[in-house]
């Protein structure tokens, strides 16, 4: 079977890991087998990182939350259990965010949590 070196699907497929690989460093932006395997790890290592993104976010938002708890007087877990025996579904994202944004709104869930342990 003949070899096609100038085919057009061959130097599509070549132009597209290019591009993929722009703005790399040295010759994994030119040279298409280095290119092609630096897309390879690149593309491993976004999947990998979008699934560690949602636990890192989730340990920034609880770091906030117990620090804002432990100025009430109280630890995280014992909040958590708290609410959790008061009824109150609020995720730990906006439990975060309102610590910073709305410390008023946030003290008085701590009071219903301290409530609710008692």
């Amino acid at each position: 079977m003949p070899r096609a070196v100038d085919g057009t699907r061959r130097s599509e497929r070549r132009k597209k890991i290019l591009g993929q690989a722009k703005g790399y460093w040295g010759r994994r932006s030119t040279n298409f087998r280095t290119a092609k395997d630096a897309i390879a790890k690149a593309g491993t290592y976004s999947f990998r990182d979008r699934k560690r993104k949602k636990r890192e976010f989730r340990r920034l938002w609880i770091t906030r939350i117990s620090a804002a708890v432990r100025n009430e007087g109280m630890t995280y877990s014992r909040f958590i259990n708290g609410l959790a025996k008061a009824d109150i579904e609020i995720n730990r994202k906006a439990l975060s965010n309102m610590a910073i944004e709305d410390p008023a709104s946030f003290s008085a869930i701590v009071e219903k949590s301290k409530a609710a342990l008692v």
